[in-house]
Order: structure tokens, then sequence, then C-alpha cells
């Protein structure tokens, strides 16, 4: 993060990283439908620079594409942004020819694609980016997704096979030094072919002759990020990458995998403070709390559920999506209740644990109690049962007082936004949270770190030729 000495953890002056996770649809099921949401895939393209253009203006850090192999149609109703995405690659490609300081940190599955093809890709993209691009390595598997290169058949093999994968990356990356281009045209002599090493790696999953035709990466290797919740998902990171994205629901989860993160990062021979914990933020932003409760009101109206009119294709959605599961679930017999009926005060007396948990979290997103001038709705308790990740719902103060907490307590180094909607509620990050953030000393723009390493105080490894390189000699 930025104000890190090196990987030895926090300086005086650090402050958070801070970036967007593009999800061009939306990352909340019902914000596409939302007036004025970007909606088309065929737009996707100037989606995609308006929004690196809006951050790029703030000086965010970093734009993050995730990606997932799945194409179930039902994603529709629970992760709409999935159904169609522009390849993250591609999109960074594309992004670097239209920012300049921006970092850009693009997914691939280590179970679907050959690393040789991506670390020449990811060498590209950070030689045109000049020194701003990340890669995150996704290892999961997906029976609903693309054909998968590898199909291992455990959780500890994917993770061997996403082991093996970043030794190859590397290899392939440390083949030319950055100086082997030296085009003395008196000699004529372009490359300096003591300079450069030959790749012959033959592991258990892959088999790789080398180099690559591309120079060295700007940053040596190009930085890694990992995204998972698991133990072993936490190992990896530890061991390899730069950047951890973290999904955790309360401050007391995320400072315990954060620390589990350091624990790991020194188990693997490395600082505790080597690699970046970034949690996910996601907001629903207005000018007051009452407009980020009006905004919250909405998506709540939208999100499709199985009593609303039917659809025109004549999809049934399944009954979880609906009154008669909310009132199972509160444990009451409530059979005359409808979606939009107010919860009654006594109703709400006899709900059983998972029905007070979700009054918790509708009046934690909506200011809404039974009984009172905001009324709970059955079809508020559904909505938070169908979407149950964190939500914060609040204005800009509100909004950055989350992010305070969580990073002067050590349980985030940095935070990658998840936006409900595009563009209303991006713009409503960048243009009424970040000055609060600067206000705070929690963000300050700083044109000075160009490089993605440099943004997270990490130096550029020497060059040298590992095992299962051989130095090439003239």
């Amino acid at each position: 993060m930025s104000g890190r000495s090196g990987a030895l953890g926090r300086s005086a002056d650090a402050r958070p990283l801070v970036g967007l996770s593009v999800r061009t649809i939306g990352a909340h099921p019902a914000g596409w439908r939302m007036a004025g949401a970007h909606r088309n895939p065929y737009d996707d393209g100037r989606a995609l620079a308006r929004i690196a253009r809006e951050a790029e203006r703030v000086h965010l850090d970093f734009l993050y594409l995730g990606d997932w192999l799945s194409v179930n149609p039902e994603l529709e109703l629970t992760d709409p942004y999935l159904l169609s995405r522009i390849d993250p690659l591609t999109a960074a490609s594309s992004l670097s020819a239209i920012t300049r300081r921006i970092a850009l940190i693009a997914t691939v599955n280590t179970n679907s694609s050959d690393p040789a093809t991506v670390a020449r890709a990811a060498a590209s993209i950070d030689i045109l980016s000049g020194g701003r691009f990340g890669l995150n390595l996704a290892v999961g598997s997906d029976g609903a997704g693309s054909t998968t290169i590898h199909n291992a058949a455990g959780a500890d093999d994917r993770y061997e096979v996403a082991l093996e994968y970043v030794e190859v990356l590397r290899q392939l990356w440390d083949s030319r030094a950055e100086d082997a281009f030296v085009a003395d045209a008196s000699t004529g002599m372009l490359l300096d072919r003591s300079r450069t090493a030959i790749v012959r790696h033959r592991g258990r999953h892959f088999a790789v002759d080398g180099p690559p035709p591309i120079a060295r990466p700007v940053q040596g290797h190009v930085p890694l990020a990992h995204l998972g919740a698991s133990h072993r998902s936490r190992r990896l990171a530890g061991a390899v990458a730069d950047l951890h994205f973290l999904a955790v629901s309360d401050l007391d989860e995320a400072r315990s995998a954060a620390a589990e993160l350091r624990a790991e990062a020194e188990a693997a021979g490395r600082e505790p403070g080597a690699v970046a914990a970034v949690t996910s933020l996601s907001p629903i932003i207005g000018e007051t709390t009452a407009d980020a409760w009006a905004v919250y009101d909405r998506l709540v109206e939208l999100l499709p559920t199985a009593d609303d009119a039917p659809r025109a294709d004549g999809v049934t959605l399944p009954p979880q999506r609906s009154a008669a599961s909310v009132k199972k679930a509160v444990g009451v017999p409530l059979l005359d209740r409808r979606l939009d009926d107010e919860v009654a005060p006594a109703d709400a007396g006899r709900f059983n644990a998972t029905g007070e948990g979700l009054l918790r979290i509708v009046r934690s997103r909506s200011g809404r109690v039974p009984g009172t001038a905001r009324p709970v709705t059955y079809r508020h308790l559904l909505a938070a049962q169908l979407v149950p990740s964190p939500l914060i719902v609040g204005s800009a103060d509100e909004i950055a007082d989350h992010v305070e907490l969580w990073f002067r307590e050590g349980a985030a180094d940095g935070f990658s936004v998840l936006s409900a909607q595009v563009h209303d509620q991006v713009e409503a990050f960048t243009r009424l949270v970040v000055p609060r953030l600067i206000e705070r000393g929690l963000f300050s723009p700083d044109g000075r770190r160009r490089t993605l390493r440099e943004r997270l105080g990490v130096p550029s490894p020497r060059w040298t030729a590992d095992e299962g390189q051989e130095r090439r000699r003239a």
C-alpha cells in the first residue's frame, strides 16, 4: 500500500490503497434496473472508459477487473454482471491506452489458461501501460463454466497447479534482463545474449520452453494478486501474492483474516507486511443518510421475486425468491402476509433467530424498524435474505468512517469498491467519498507513484536466471 517501506509494513504516513472493482452491470443484482443505469453489454467499451477516466481523475490507485468461469443463466438473478463481461486482459489492454496513472489489475484462472500465453500478455500490458499492470490469479473450478485445461479434482490440486503456474510466469519474465536489448547500431547487436536465459521447465503440470517474444516487464515481475476466502487461499497469497482481495463480513473477521495473511507470509519466508490485504467495500451512497436509504429502497423494489408479474420468456423464478420463503425463514406462521405488507411489531416479536438477524440487516441498511415511521416490509426481509453480502448504506461521511475504522484497526490495507450501479453510484464514490478521505488524510493524490509496485511500496525483483533456466551465452 502507499507509504509502505519496502515489504516491512506501514510507515507513519501510510494510507490505504483505494480502487474500484469494475462490474459494468453493477454489483447489486437490481442495480442495472435503476434509472439511467448502464445495462447494454455492447456499450461496455464506453462504460469501461468512463469508469477508468473518472477513477483516474480522482487519482484512485487501481481498477480491479475480476472474472468467473460460470455461464449459468441463473446468474441473472444473483450476479448479472457475470452473464457478459469483457475478457479482463483485453479490457486492461484497452484501458491502458486511455489512462496514464491508474493501475490495472486483470484476472486469469490458473485452471483454464496457459501460463506461457499469460506471461507474454501480462508483460505486454505492463509495457504498454508503463508498469501499471497487475495479474490476479483465480484458482476456482466451476462445473457450469468454460472448458478447463487443468481439471484438478480437489482444492489442494488446484493450489498446487497455481504455485507451479506462478513459477512458470516468473521464470519466463526472468528470461531476459531489463537491459538485454542494447540496440547498439555501431556493432549491429540488438540483444545482449549474455543477459538472456532459456526456460526449460518440466513440472508436474506444465512443460514450457522460452523465452517469450517480449521484453522483461517494466516492473520486473508483474505484481500478483489473489482473491479467496479459504485458509488454503490465504496460504497461496502469503506465499506468492502482492495483494490479497478479501470478502469479509465484519471488522473482527477482517482483522482475523489480515492477521492470518501476515502469518502465512511470514511462514513463507517473507516479511509479514509483504502482502496488502484489500477488502471489498460495497457502499450505497447518498448526499445524506436519507438519500442513501432512498437508493437502497429503490434497489429493494427492483429485486426480481417469484411473486412479481410473470416474465415474458415464461421463466419461473425459484421459490426462495417469494413471500412464502421469507415467512418460513422467520419461523412464524404468517399465511396471509404479502411482500409489501408491513411487519407488525407483534409479529416481529415472535421471529426466530434468523428473522431477528434479517431485521438487524434491514435496520442497518435502511433505518427501518417495525412499528415506526420507517416500517419494515416483508420485501425488505426477502432482500436481506437474497443479498446477504455486507452493504454500507449512508452518506459520504459514514462511508469514510468505515474506511478509517478498518484501516486504523489493521483490518485492511486497502479497499476495492463494488458499486451497486453504474454510473451514478461509481461517481457518488469518486465525487462525494474521495474528498472526505482526503480531508481525513486517508487519501492523497500522488502522481509520483507511476507503477503498481511503487503504489504498493514493493521494489522490482532483480534479474536472475533461476532453476529451470539456462543462461544463454553469446
